[in-house]
């Protein structure tokens, strides 16, 4: 976690922002997580040790640590902005219940060759892609 609270100190800093201990306590239990969250549900869990950091600040915070790249916004079709760790993870994709919302993710190594042959045959050059597979978990089947 060091390595994710220097980025965001220096991403404070370079835009000129407060460097609070809210902002950190909130950073902190987004790495900790090892769910997709959304800013209510990481929200509850900053309340539960930290009952006035208020949602506003956790989506603020949100925000940012997105724009610094230590979050990436990713949607399951529900409507519902959830948020995964940005750094040091690989492509991947995820695997979406339609009925409970249960997501896993999976490597995408050999589906990431197959987007380059295509892209190269018809002269693309990709740039990024997601890739989200739905249909229903175990327990939903």
């Amino acid at each position: 976690m060091k390595k994710e609270r220097g980025i965001l100190a220096n991403y404070l800093k370079q835009k000129g922002l407060k460097h609070t201990s809210q902002r950190f306590f909130i950073l902190d239990k987004f790495l900790a997580s090892k769910r997709h969250l959304s800013a209510d549900e990481l929200h509850a869990i900053v309340r539960e040790q930290n009952p006035k950091i208020g949602f506003s600040t956790v989506y603020r915070t949100l925000r940012i640590l997105a724009e610094c790249g230590l979050a990436r916004e990713v949607n399951f079709g529900d409507g519902r902005a959830r948020f995964e760790k940005g750094v040091d993870k690989s492509q991947h994709g995820h695997l979406v219940c339609a009925n409970c919302g249960k997501t896993e993710e999976f490597s995408i190594s050999a589906i990431e060759k197959s987007i380059e042959k295509i892209a190269t045959r018809y002269g693309f050059k990709v740039k990024s892609y997601r890739i989200k597979v739905f249909g229903l978990c175990k327990k939903c089947r």
